[in-house]
């Protein structure tokens, strides 16, 4: 399959790269820094769509980039993270409708902010929107995806949730307080964390590309999700250290300000939609994640 990548060069995006590739697919990438690679051509989301040449022939567009949300939230912060997803993705689509022959899929990355913080609530896919900077720019994002709709292509969003890996992410952020000794609960841990091993999410992403039947969101997660306690204790355990510093909610948000609510934030997210479609997981539980990555 000839495939359209956008976000190639990112955490989640290299993986996929990889993946891909291995398959046999014929990848073309879209970058704010090609530097002359072959397959690669420039393209900032937020300045306009994308050359057509990057999607023409394709079978399959899979849209990853946007701007990082892992950083304080100041006014300019919060318009490029919701100009690099809400226009970039309008962007892409007006390009994908200036084209002679489109591709039979597009497949979006959203996230699980969309369903704001929501306690012990289980949250499938048909669960709605939360409230909130982040649901908001979700709701957004995802509608200009289905923008591709009325051209004739299957549109994909895939919510994604906190992807661990050995090379980047969140995991590779959480390791150097664990492993000093100096880690503990947030905010007293009892918030749920939905979690996913990389290699699950881009094989996930791979097969909503591949699964004509796949269509509408998806959620990007681990079937086991854990309480912030448990998911401290499994990885300290892991690293063999002591994580019993916990760290209170307000000395998050004076460190990180309003992105804070991320880390503190309860989704008990499910991936509804992949059980049903009898996805395999080849790691579903934590502990194995952890094991292989560790």
């Amino acid at each position: 399959m000839r495939i359209t990548l956008t976000g190639a060069t990112g955490f989640l995006g290299s993986h996929l790269t990889r993946l891909l590739r291995g398959a046999g697919h014929e990848l073309r990438v879209l970058s704010r820094n090609p530097s002359g690679r072959p397959g690669f051509y420039s393209w900032d989301p937020s300045a306009g769509a994308p050359p057509l040449g990057a999607l023409e022939g394709s079978q399959a567009v899979i849209h990853l980039a946007g701007e990082p949300l892992a950083q304080r939230w100041t006014p300019e912060a919060k318009m490029r993270i919701r100009r690099s997803r809400i226009e970039g993705t309008r962007n892409l689509v007006d390009a994908l409708a200036a084209l002679p022959q489109r591709p039979e899929v597009l497949v979006c990355a959203s996230a699980i902010g969309y369903y704001g913080s929501r306690g012990d609530e289980s949250l499938p896919e048909t669960a709605p929107p939360g409230e909130g900077f982040v649901p908001e720019v979700c709701v957004e994002w995802e509608r200009a995806a289905d923008l591709a709709l009325p051209l004739g292509i299957r549109v994909v969003q895939v919510r994604t949730g906190l992807a661990l890996g050995k090379e980047g992410g969140a995991l590779r952020k959480m390791l150097p307080p664990f492993q000093a000794g100096v880690a503990g609960p947030l905010a007293g841990g009892q918030q749920w964390m939905s979690w996913i091993h990389v290699t699950d999410l881009v094989r996930m992403i791979a097969w909503m590309a591949e699964t004509p039947q796949m269509s509408g969101p998806v959620n990007g997660v681990s079937p086991n999700p854990l309480r912030n306690k448990d998911f401290t204790r499994l990885l300290a355990r892991q690293l063999k250290r002591p994580a019993v510093m916990p760290v209170p909610s307000f000395a998050l948000h004076a460190i990180y300000g309003e992105m804070a609510g991320l880390l503190i934030e309860s989704q008990k997210v499910v991936p509804a939609v992949a059980m049903r479609a009898d996805f395999r997981f080849q790691f579903p539980a934590l502990a194995d994640a952890l094991r292989d990555l560790l």
